[in-house]
């Protein structure tokens, strides 16, 4: 048994780019980042915020999600596969990515007025629904922290 899982809380890093491809299937790709924070040693030693970018690929209604929605600085939770790609460039030397393909998107942050609820994917195998925009409630935030976490914000782990 084998598990191809990736949970991603990141910032979209450009606006997305959104084509139609076979019989006017939409697919988006943008960069999102992902940063851990930096800390200080008890030694003193300073190790600086880490940023990772990675490439995600969004298909079918999530591209329309994304086209309507996402915006370069747009706060991103994304769940999905890793896959990795190849191809021959103009000089024939086999080039190689790593990209997210998301099954499932929710917006972070604050909704803009009349907007519309965090959607996800279809499953494997289910038809695809149709999106509809409905203004609904916003949700509260998660709490990822303890009732005793202390006033730095670290979580207690």
């Amino acid at each position: 048994m084998s598990v191809n899982k990736v949970i991603l809380v990141g910032n979209v890093g450009k606006d997305p780019e959104v084509r139609y491809v076979d019989q006017n299937t939409p697919v988006a790709n943008f960069t999102l980042a992902t940063t851990e924070r930096g800390y200080t040693t008890q030694t003193g030693t300073v190790v600086p915020d880490r940023t990772e970018w990675h490439n995600i690929v969004v298909w079918r209604g999530l591209a329309k999600v994304v086209e309507s929605y996402v915006r370069k600085g747009t706060s991103l939770y994304i769940e999905g596969k890793i896959r990795t790609r190849n191809w021959q460039d103009q000089n024939g030397v086999t080039r190689y990515t790593t990209e997210i393909y998301a099954d499932d998107l929710q917006l972070l942050g604050k909704r803009p007025e009349g907007g519309v609820a965090p959607l996800t994917a279809p499953q494997a195998g289910a038809q695809q629904p149709q999106y509809q925009s409905q203004p609904v409630s916003t949700p509260s935030a998660p709490n990822f922290g303890s009732d005793n976490e202390d006033s730095s914000g670290d979580l207690p782990f």
